[in-house]
């Protein structure tokens, strides 16, 4: 089971506390086995991204080396191992010291602890130790760059989880174990009374702290999964409103195509039924003319109605907090294109003229669309003198299909008309001069051009025709 430590950042000496069995010796050996490895150069069984201190030397009082030859107890060993370390170390050494002050009287062996880790944090040393010592866990409280550490143990399941968890102190848990194992209740009992009232004091602090450090634990899980499952549902929404654009897109241009298709087919059969009339004998020319022109309006009219509701845009479909009179808004209740005649009045309603129609409709059942507000209404008279004044003397056709261009042929003299102008250029290029050919052709029967010439040097020469209204 892998663990995860940190050391040497905001903290150089950690205490690993925790019962027996809970992984403690293997957390320093795992520490020194690959600081060891790192230091030789070899690859190190860790996860991508950890990081390992290059230490001159690494000290290690592990196990319990009691010899009756030499006359040493485990306190011996232990003290013989950690006065050579104290000796030697310094800022680049790591010391790695399992059960300090283990093997003699717990009061004296937790004060010797408590003295060996302050002066080896004196001495800059890096410093991992495991102890079951409460007066070391409150001395690492108190101390700076000083850390506890707690291995995890399922008292329940009685193994260990050889999960670390940095910065609380954990439990020996010697009565859980104890009982699970099978000692006598009685027993247990009558060693808890034996416990110093501070001790037990001590013991139920680190017991709701772990209680509270699980809780914690638990809750980070579910809010990671309910974060998880939360960005899921948002990728999914996102991926089901790019569906439906795309799918509105291809709806939109479909619906564009199929119209360009009716209109293009409808006015070539206008175009065969008028050849047809001017073919027929003894027609009334004049009067043919005026109904073919009649007509050729309200098919220009309908094809531009037509197109302004195919690439009509409703501003992401939220209703404005406020209009301006002038300004154009789609209707949504009848779906139609209205113009505003009174902002927002108190109760929250906009008084619009749709058509012939005027109405009071609430501002919630607008859409803006995408275009320039006009700041305010216009007379009718006023709004056609701003456009003739800014009405240009040329009408450029280039690149235009000849029956797009005759129906931009039929609104601007329409315009002409308006303003009084009698004389425009028509720009058609040179190119194949089929353009030319069939802007020319389309003149010589409308009944309102008295004229028209090729442009003379420096007006345009063949790719301009100058026209001559009556």
């Amino acid at each position: 089971m892998p663990i995860s430590l940190r050391l040497g950042g905001d903290f150089d000496c950690l205490i690993i506390t925790g019962p027996n069995t809970g992984g403690k010796t293997v957390s320093l050996k795992t520490v020194g086995l690959f600081t060891l490895m790192a230091s030789a150069g070899m690859f190190v069984p860790a996860d991508e991204g950890t990081e390992l201190a290059v230490f001159s030397e690494v000290f290690a009082d592990i196990g319990d080396e009691q010899s009756i030859e030499q006359s040493l107890s485990t306190f011996s060993s232990h003290m013989t191992n950690l006065i050579h370390i104290l000796k030697r170390a310094n800022k680049r050494t790591l010391v790695l010291m399992d059960e300090l002050g283990a093997g003699t009287d717990p009061v004296e062996g937790a004060a010797l602890a408590q003295a060996i880790l302050e002066h080896l944090q004196g001495k800059g040393a890096t410093v991992m130790a495991t102890t079951h010592y409460s007066e070391i866990k409150a001395f690492a409280l108190s101390r700076p760059r000083m850390q506890n550490a707690s291995m995890e143990f399922d008292v329940d399941k009685l193994c260990p989880t050889f999960r670390l968890f940095i910065g609380i102190p954990g439990k020996s848990n010697a009565f859980e174990i104890s009982q699970r194992l099978g000692l006598s209740e009685e027993i247990i009992a009558r060693a808890r009374r034996f416990l110093k009232k501070e001790d037990l004091s001590f013991e139920d602090v680190l017991a709701g702290a772990e209680e509270q450090r699980r809780l914690a634990e638990l809750n980070r899980k579910e809010t990671a999964e309910e974060r998880e499952m939360a960005q899921k549902t948002r990728r999914d929404l996102e991926a089901r409103q790019q569906q439906l654009r795309t799918e509105r897109d291809r709806l939109r241009q479909k619906a564009r195509e199929d119209a360009r298709l009716i209109v293009a087919e409808t006015r070539g059969e206008m175009d065969r039924l008028i050849s047809e009339l001017r073919k027929t004998p003894n027609i009334d020319m004049p009067a043919l003319e005026r109904a073919i022109q009649t007509s050729r309006d309200a098919m220009r009219q309908t094809e531009e109605k037509l197109r302004d509701s195919l690439n009509r845009r409703v501003g992401e479909g939220q209703a404005p907090k406020a209009v301006v009179p002038g300004q154009s808004v789609h209707v949504v209740s009848i779906d139609a294109t209205a113009s505003v005649l009174k902002a927002r009045d108190a109760k929250g309603n906009v008084q619009v003229m749709a058509g012939v129609m005027k109405l009071t409709v609430p501002i919630a059942d607008l859409r803006l669309i995408e275009e320039k507000a006009k700041t305010e209404p216009k007379a009718e008279g006023r709004e056609i003198l701003s456009d003739i004044r800014t009405m240009k003397a040329e009408l450029d056709l280039r690149g235009s299909p000849v029956d797009d261009a005759v129906l931009e042929i039929d609104r601007y003299i329409d315009d002409c008309g308006l303003a009084g102008r009698k004389e425009f250029f028509i720009i058609h290029g040179k190119g194949t001069g089929a353009l030319r050919a069939g802007v020319q052709a389309y003149l010589k029967k409308h009944t309102k051009v008295e004229s028209f010439r090729p442009g003379a040097y420096g007006e345009g020469d063949a790719g301009v025709t100058v026209v001559t209204l009556r």
